[in-house]
């Protein structure tokens, strides 16, 4: 059995591979000023470098949780998604407005993806 670990620190990983699945941590805006839509587009490009740095793509994602501050917010992070998720491929979702660990933080999206055959 081989589990692979990337971005680890004493607490955590950023992604953790193990059989053929990718676990990738909850994401958050690297710029906790931008608006929901701005916050959760820089959400999905840190996924999309993660995946493909663990050899897959949003095209292979299995599950997302997402989770927003304010659903008076929930069009614009979808906004958003919608744009970035591949067609024909949707993840099963969940969304749920949550506090998040930072009061500037709008939203962290968390998924898991296959690796392809």
């Amino acid at each position: 059995m081989t589990i692979q670990y990337l971005h680890s620190n004493q607490r955590m990983s950023q992604v953790t591979v193990h059989n053929q699945t990718i676990y990738l941590a909850g994401q958050v805006a690297n710029d906790a000023s931008a608006d929901m839509r701005g916050q959760t587009q820089q959400i999905l490009d840190n996924i999309d470098a993660l995946l493909a740095e663990a050899g897959s793509s949003k095209e292979h994602l299995l599950s997302a949780t997402i989770w927003v501050t304010d659903m008076a917010e929930f069009a614009d992070m979808n906004d958003a998604w919608d744009a970035w998720v591949a067609q024909g491929r949707p993840p099963v979702r969940a969304c749920v407005e949550s506090k998040l660990a930072r009061p500037e933080w709008k939203v962290e999206i968390m998924v898991i993806a296959a690796l392809p055959e």
